[in-house]
């Protein structure tokens, strides 16, 4: 009964919209972290590019609270959103963060690993997410300090304390946390943090339903769909945190994933085949997504890899 009361107050709460600037002016997190099932909470950032007004928070900060520690699940995008993330564990629970997940290499999930790392805590990710953040890290803390100018006091690029390359284990009264690389798919050394005898999973990128996907230059479609049918749908889980957006179900984000993938794929393979190029490629018919959030910052960029990456399939 409470998991169903849980999901009918998020199913009620503000729509998540690129256009709200901030949904929790008392904080640097863009909201305050919610309980989605008994244990499991997540601050739900905006569904938009990092401004200042959403304060960089535009992903999804999640914690579980185990009754033997809480474990976080990305470290947040800047000191601040970590320390503010860290601020509401403390508010809920006197069970201190014994592990932080980092769910890919990108600045949003790695950038807070300062504060955590002075707070004693171990943070995890897998060893290509590390690798990322050591190529790139320096330059998302750039972009982040223009962005967010004074909000990003305190931030430092800081590495995982520790890496891994299929799974991460841990057991915490009674959740089993399996953090896991299921294979390629939105960017390098993504993992989904998997809570089997709840049937939820924490999907990082490897989900999307509200904010439409971006597609970078190293995320290669073809492997995100094989890791998907592969890895991900056998989990058959019942409730997803997606990276980005409300927590949902699967058959949401199959819809806006898998889905929206395999259609981008054909439209462009159709126009390959009808011996069409890139300029064309950017206006196939993706009509059936323009109600997402940064489709307009990310449906032609899309169209344009995806064309890329198929005509030497």
């Amino acid at each position: 009964m409470r998991m169903t009361a849980l999901f009918i107050l998020m199913a009620s709460t503000a729509i998540a919209n690129e256009n709200i600037p901030d949904q929790y002016p008392g904080s640097l997190l863009y909201s305050a972290p919610v309980e989605f099932i008994p244990g499991v909470f997540s601050a739900i950032g905006a569904t938009a590019p990092a401004t200042y007004d959403n304060a960089g928070h535009n992903n999804n900060l999640s914690f579980i609270v185990t009754g033997k520690g809480v474990v976080v699940v990305n470290a947040g995008g800047s000191y601040g959103l970590a320390a503010a993330l860290h601020a509401e564990i403390k508010a809920r629970t006197d069970e201190p963060v014994v592990a932080v997940f980092n769910e890919n290499g990108q600045g949003h999930a790695m950038l807070g690993n300062a504060y955590w790392v002075e707070q004693g805590v171990p943070i995890i990710a897998h060893v290509d997410a590390a690798a990322a953040f050591a190529d790139r890290g320096f330059q998302s803390l750039q972009s982040s300090e223009q962005v967010i100018k004074e909000r990003s006091a305190g931030t430092t690029v800081v590495a995982p304390t520790q890496t891994f390359t299929d799974a991460y284990t841990l057991e915490l009264g009674d959740y089993l946390i399996e953090a896991r690389y299921l294979g390629p798919a939105h960017s390098p050394g993504d993992i989904v943090v998997w809570l089997p005898n709840q049937s939820l999973v924490i999907s990082g990128d490897m989900a999307f339903h509200e904010r439409m996907l971006p597609i970078f230059e190293d995320t290669y479609t073809r492997d995100w769909l094989e890791t998907w049918d592969t890895a991900f749908e056998p989990l058959n889980a019942t409730y997803v945190i997606p990276g980005h957006g409300h927590p949902t179900n699967m058959d949401q984000v199959r819809l806006y994933t898998k889905g929206y993938l395999e259609h981008l794929r054909n439209q462009v393979g159709n126009l390959i085949d009808e011996g069409g190029g890139l300029a064309e490629a950017y206006y196939v018919d993706q009509s059936a997504y323009t109600h997402l959030d940064t489709f307009e910052e990310l449906a032609t960029r899309n169209a344009g890899r995806v064309y890329e990456q198929m005509e030497f399939e």
